[in-house]
């Protein structure tokens, strides 16, 4: 592409806390993002059950994706969808929504996950798909709905794709997102048939598996008849918002690893194959897919959960504090004599989450933090500290599975802005920080959109080029 060839496309990023809707233009061979819309989003409790509203989520990317239009006047090319894991849509034989589909946070999957270690342990079951077993993953979710009455022939489509065939596209299941659901077959790229007898499901109500960059068909639903729509089609991106971030990174070589950095801290490399064995399943580390059928081989650590929870606690809207002026104040903090233990189970937990450090910090015979706003900046270093820490130790893990030795740490995601944490890391790791873009998955979008444009849809040192162009001199170095 050159010149005026370059295309406009559209990102969706749907989120579990605000979903967002971007445009990118050109000016010659200068690239130009717009975050045309964003709206907030959040579960809806029906009764004891949490749920996603899919009538928003759907009213307001129409009402980005026309936004776009207006903003428009040359053709948009593709459009394109990523969005966090594990959840689904049931679908009618004419792929309309059987209801509002569940959050993965919803407790329904207490009594499948333990069912399933019945007929399978954790080690076994991790051994046959390579994912951690997780009460959230897709399988328990289908579990929960058999034994809740709903026919496991039942056709379902994980969100980012049923949005794409709401407005238009196929129904399929995208690699790099079907591999959160726990029933794909990491080695063979299929979904795993022995997984699904063990659970009870029907592989026939699973979409058709495709890879990253597939076009899904063109545009077609209501808002298909402005101008700008007329040729735009519907491309499988990463579907799954890691994957797109992580495309992002434009390194080579085995020497470097990730974290992709947000409300949760993904950390691990990017493997040609997956490692399957009782020591990476006991060592929390999950393998998922990865653009140009790769493996993202990562561990899922807490991340800025514990402070946005934090702060949801002791500050009242008045008095939040704004995030940069908070990890400001953070810097100057004393370092903590003592550290937490971020991934104890309570600390994954919504709510009273000072409350809950506190009583960590009891536990251990550690002074507790006042519970009051002006204490944020205390409970902020105890946290950047904390999560620094785990972060080294998860790459000594990461080193001695993948019998690698890292001298690089890339950084994507909203935290990379985070530059106190970020020393902080390379401190304590004594590695090289690289930080990429905060809205790196929007970029990892438009950039598989590009390529797939150009047909080299899931080719990772294309999609790394085009990420590259639209990042510019962003990338930092501590």
């Amino acid at each position: 592409m050159s010149g005026n060839d370059f295309p406009n496309v559209v990102a969706i990023d749907l989120g579990a806390e605000s979903c967002r809707i971007s445009l990118l233009r050109w000016t010659g061979d200068q690239p130009h993002i717009e975050l045309v819309h964003r709206f907030g989003n959040s579960p809806v409790a029906i009764g004891a059950s949490l749920h996603w509203n899919l009538d928003h989520i759907l009213s307001e990317l129409e009402s980005g994706l026309l936004r776009c239009a207006e903003r428009c006047s040359a053709p948009i090319a593709s459009i394109g969808v990523d969005g966090w894991a594990v959840d689904y849509v049931r679908m009618d034989q004419h792929n309309a929504a059987l209801g509002l589909p569940y959050c993965y946070r919803d407790e329904r999957t207490t009594n499948t996950f333990a069912e399933m270690q019945k007929r399978c342990s954790n080690t076994d079951l991790f051994l046959h798909n390579g994912v951690q077993p997780l009460r959230i993953n897709t399988l328990y979710q289908l579990m929960a709905d058999e034994e809740a009455g709903v026919s496991s022939s039942t056709p379902w489509a994980n969100l980012p794709e049923y949005v794409l065939s709401r407005f238009g596209g196929r129904v399929v299941a995208e690699y790099t997102n079907a591999t959160h659901t726990g029933l794909v077959d990491l080695r063979k790229h299929t979904w795993n048939e022995t997984i699904f007898d063990l659970a009870g499901l029907n592989v026939t109500a699973a979409p058709k598996l495709v890879s990253t960059g597939t076009d899904l068909g063109s545009l077609q639903n209501r808002i298909s008849d402005r101008k700008a729509f007329e040729q735009t089609r519907l491309i499988a991106v990463a579907c799954h918002d890691t994957a797109s971030a992580v495309a992002t990174i434009p390194m080579e070589g085995d020497d470097w690893a990730y974290i992709s950095s947000g409300t949760w801290s993904l950390l691990g490399m990017v493997l040609d194959n997956p490692i399957i064995t009782p020591e990476a399943c006991a060592a929390g580390f999950t393998n998922l897919g990865a653009v140009g059928n790769r493996v993202c081989f990562h561990k899922n650590l807490n991340g800025m959960w514990l402070l946005k929870q934090t702060m949801l606690q002791l500050c009242s809207e008045s008095d939040m504090w704004p995030t940069a002026e908070l990890v400001a104040a953070a810097s100057l903090e004393d370092a903590p004599e003592r550290l937490l233990e971020v991934d104890d189970p309570s600390l994954w937990l919504p709510g009273s989450m000072a409350s809950r450090i506190n009583e960590q910090r009891r536990r251990a015979g550690a002074p507790t933090l006042e519970e009051h706003p002006s204490a944020m900046p205390q409970y902020a270093s105890l946290i950047f500290h904390s999560l620094a820490s785990n972060y080294a130790q998860t790459l000594r893990d990461l080193e001695l599975l993948t019998k690698s030795q890292l001298k690089r740490l890339a950084i994507v995601g909203g935290g990379s802005l985070n530059q106190f944490l970020n020393r902080l890391t390379a401190k304590v790791t004594g590695l090289e920080i690289f930080c990429g873009a905060a809205e790196s998955s929007t970029l990892g979008n438009f950039a598989i959109q590009l390529a797939t444009i150009e047909k080299q849809p899931n080719s990772s040192s294309r999609i790394a080029h085009w990420a590259s162009i639209l990042n510019g001199p962003a990338s930092l170095r501590f």
